[in-house]
């Protein structure tokens, strides 16, 4: 939370890095912080008190959060991919196609992309029928879950959350594929060995999260639901639920000399 908050701090009060790249960057570290909110704190919680209730309303409203931001940074990431495509692959052109109105709209269009999606999600979710004892197989309200806990037929709910999954999760990592294999064919084809290593360190901490997020996010919903997969799918859910979110300051910052300098500069004046 602190790491996600200073980075958006530092970037809306240093008139420097009002640049496309660091826009997208203070966008999703608020993505993270409102995400690491829907989930940690029931988490945390549970941990420090017997009490690991949550009302019916409550885990539906979590739910709907945690879809919404999840499918929000997922587009997210596929716009800074295009952004770090444009830099390396076109920079003649990157003034003209990133400007700050592409900028505020290609934002916009993520967050409204995860609230109409997850709206959808959540309301046929919450149109099951549920009974009995509703102890939930996981440490958050996600739809797996959820439906294992109704005795309605959920087939005709799980292909629609199917379908939903697949439009918020396949398209932007297709396209983030796609910008990375032509951002790795223009480094290779760079002359020097420093052009070669600078431009590869502006998409390296972005390659790195994307990995991370993807590859977790994707294994969870391609496991088969069984009771044996049940933990690793827990696992792996800790991984893009809390790990992307804790370990995305430090990689975004630790590789970039701009940003702590910007960071260094904050706090001196702070301090003074």
């Amino acid at each position: 939370m602190t790491g996600n908050i200073l980075i958006a701090s530092v970037v809306l009060t240093n008139s420097h890095l009002q640049k496309p790249m660091y826009f997208f960057l203070t966008n999703l570290s608020i993505l993270e912080t409102c995400y690491t909110s829907a989930i940690l704190p029931r988490i945390l919680a549970s941990f420090i008190s017997d009490y690991h209730r949550i009302s019916f309303s409550g885990c539906f409203i979590q739910f709907y959060f945690f879809a919404t931001l999840a499918t929000a940074e997922s587009y997210l990431l596929s716009v800074m991919s295009y952004d770090r495509y444009v830099a390396i692959c076109k920079p003649l052109y990157y003034v003209t196609l990133i400007n700050n109105k592409m900028c505020v709209q290609l934002s916009i269009t993520s967050w409204m992309i995860g609230i109409v999606a997850s709206a959808f999600t959540t309301f046929f979710a919450s149109q099951l029928n549920y009974c009995g004892p509703n102890e939930i197989d996981h440490f958050f309200c996600d739809y797996a879950p959820l439906l294992r806990l109704s005795y309605s037929d959920t087939q005709q709910t799980e292909m629609v959350m199917t379908i939903l999954g697949s439009v918020c999760t396949l398209p932007p990592l297709l396209f983030t594929l796609a910008s990375y294999v032509c951002i790795i064919n223009t480094i290779l084809r760079i002359p020097s060995n420093c052009g070669r290593s600078k431009a590869f360190s502006t998409c390296s901490s972005h390659l790195i999260v994307v990995s991370i997020f993807y590859g977790t996010l994707i294994t969870v919903y391609i496991l088969p639901k069984t009771k044996k997969l049940q933990d690793l799918n827990k696992v792996f859910s800790v991984f893009y639920t809390i790990l992307t979110p804790m370990i995305n300051p430090f990689i975004y910052t630790l590789r970039n000399r701009e940003f702590k300098e910007a960071f260094r500069k904050t706090m001196t004046k702070f301090l003074s």
